[in-house]
């Protein structure tokens, strides 16, 4: 038997989905806030919580750009409708936004990655993406003593 859905287990405003690793894989040069065009299961389950952005990342199709890999599971109380999982979803942007990254996209190394979803104060389903390039192990490395010594700094301002 399925579990009683109430309306408190909704999330109205606030974030759904964080790539924690995005930052430390990448070096995150812009970031953007679009907007997601998703079907209505995908946004009750978006409201539910069960959404997975790790591994998702933007592509370029005929002048529009998409996110691809990203995980929505599909939602418990669908009637005869549903959704696939996976699946590229169509990120809303102005037009001036969308020719900017991809002519980023175009240069060698560059990728966009998402890196959190949300819903803002309005109750609309948006995507922070970064642009950005891959780190390489030695700035990874670095990464981390930063963040050690960030974190022991603090300890001692104490």
């Amino acid at each position: 038997m399925q579990k009683k859905i109430r309306r408190a287990d909704f999330i109205s405003h606030g974030l759904v989905a964080q790539n924690r690793r995005a930052n430390f894989d990448y070096e995150i040069e812009d970031k953007y806030i679009a907007g997601l065009q998703l079907t209505g299961t995908e946004v009750k389950s978006l409201r539910m919580g069960h959404a997975n952005i790790t591994d998702a990342y933007g592509i370029e199709k005929n002048g529009e750009l998409f996110i691809s890999n990203m995980f929505i599971a599909e939602y418990a109380n669908k009637g005869y409708q549903s959704h696939p999982e996976k699946r590229d979803r169509k990120l809303l942007l102005n037009h001036k936004e969308i020719v900017k990254i991809i002519g980023d996209l175009s240069k060698k190394g560059a990728t966009l990655v998402a890196i959190r979803l949300f819903f803002n104060d309005k109750g609309l389903a948006k995507l922070e993406i970064g642009l950005g390039r891959g780190k390489k192990l030695y700035d990874k490395r670095e990464t981390i003593k930063e963040r050690d010594w960030n974190r022991e700094k603090q300890r001692l301002l104490r």
